[in-house]
């Protein structure tokens, strides 16, 4: 499930070193923080070659630029980034792009998203979509609760941590 990409690179946030890929002006990946910036450009290569800073088309580095922000605390609005998740299932798609209309501050359950996407009773398929997701915050996984607004898992490095830690910054109002 890992398009060709034009390149990745690495940059700095308030969380930490993030890494995105692209392929012409879309977004085919984003990874959060890992345990270091090492670990960070490992799950990185996957994407492709790194690529150098005077490489970068001005739609990813506007999406840098707004993703900076955003973990620095700024509400952003990231729903209408180009994404290419061409290489995923219809099914899978069709999940990422009702849970980018999740947005800053709200949340919504696995049940909810499998709802609004035609297919009540498929929230354990929403939850594997979630995990499988190569652009969060893009497609804010994050804000996808278990029910009963329990959180739920989180495949990034640091857990349900993590996840905490992305809605605490977003100010949403958890009744865990």
């Amino acid at each position: 499930m890992f398009p060709e990409s034009t390149g990745y690179l690495l940059f700095d946030t308030a969380f930490g070193a993030c890494g995105i890929a692209w392929k012409g002006s879309a977004v085919t990946a984003m990874q959060l923080p890992a345990s270091d910036r090492a670990a960070t450009e490992a799950r990185m290569r996957r994407w492709g070659d790194r690529a150098d800073q005077d490489a970068i088309p001005a739609e990813i580095a506007g999406v840098i630029g707004d993703l900076r922000r955003y973990f620095d605390g700024a509400e952003v609005d990231l729903s209408t980034v180009a994404l290419d998740l061409s290489e995923a299932s219809d099914a899978l798609r069709r999940v990422w792009e009702e849970t980018r209309w999740v947005g800053w501050g709200h949340t919504a359950t696995y049940g909810e998203i499998a709802r609004r996407v035609g297919t009540p009773g498929a929230a354990r398929f929403v939850g594997r979509a979630m995990a499988m997701n190569p652009v969060p915050i893009i497609v804010p996984c994050h804000r996808v609760l278990a029910s009963g607004d329990r959180l739920g898992g989180f495949s990034a490095y640091g857990g349900t941590v993590q996840k905490e830690r992305l809605l605490v910054l977003e100010r949403t109002r958890l009744a865990l």
